[in-house]
């Protein structure tokens, strides 16, 4: 059975993802122990709510060191939403805060070309492939453009290196960066565990890449 650990950090929708994974039949645990995200199979960064405070709770718990030891050493890794945001250099979200530094780039208020756009961009959106190369080798391999993801964000990323970019998405007539990887690790902005059986088939893909 493939072991995942969720990291619990006290932001995220921590049993959502653990039913999600429960459903593909993985072995799932919830932690902030080193000891267990460095002998987990996959590692999950999930992530709600706001940048500073996220990356606060997760410097007090010395997370930002444990993901470089689990990420050097080759293993799976994902960042779902925030958790993505995260992976890059830094967010304008309250101020500037620096985050992983893991994807080169930065994180932004979704830019408005109408008076009226809503933010945040909640609700179901399709996956533009933006690198075929990397979309084909990625967990979105099986994703068609009639299947839709649940968004929920008002920040988006703006990757320096557009090879790292594996698709976009369009919100109020405005692209933006839906998922990146760079080489074991792995972000998207949308919500798998809230995207229906095609959110599960990501997940699974997930685990398929080891």
């Amino acid at each position: 059975m493939k072991k995942v650990c969720i990291l619990d950090y006290g932001i995220g929708n921590l049993k959502s993802l653990s039913n999600a994974f429960t459903k593909l039949e993985a072995e799932v645990i919830m932690s902030s122990d080193p000891k267990k995200i460095l002998n987990s199979d996959f590692l999950v960064l999930p992530g709600v709510g706001a940048f500073t405070n996220a990356m606060e709770r997760f410097k007090k718990l010395n997370l930002d060191e444990v993901i470089m030891q689990y990420i050097r050493k080759g293993d799976p890794f994902m960042g779902i939403c925030l958790g993505m945001q995260m992976l890059f250099e830094k967010s304008e979200e309250f101020g500037t805060t620096k985050g992983l530094g893991i994807i080169k780039g930065n994180v932004m208020k979704i830019p408005s070309n109408k008076k009226d756009i809503k933010l945040p961009h909640i609700g179901w959106g399709n996956l533009n492939c933006f690198n075929d190369n990397l979309w084909s080798d990625s967990v979105l391999a099986n994703i068609r453009k009639e299947d839709f993801v649940y968004f929920i964000h008002s920040y988006c990323c703006h990757p320096k290196i557009e090879e790292n970019i594996i698709a976009k998405t369009t919100y109020e007539g405005i692209t933006l960066c839906a998922s990146v990887q760079k080489e074991n690790v792995l972000g998207l902005q949308f919500h798998p565990e809230k995207s229906g059986p095609v959110g599960l088939k990501i997940l699974n893909q997930f685990l398929n890449t080891k």
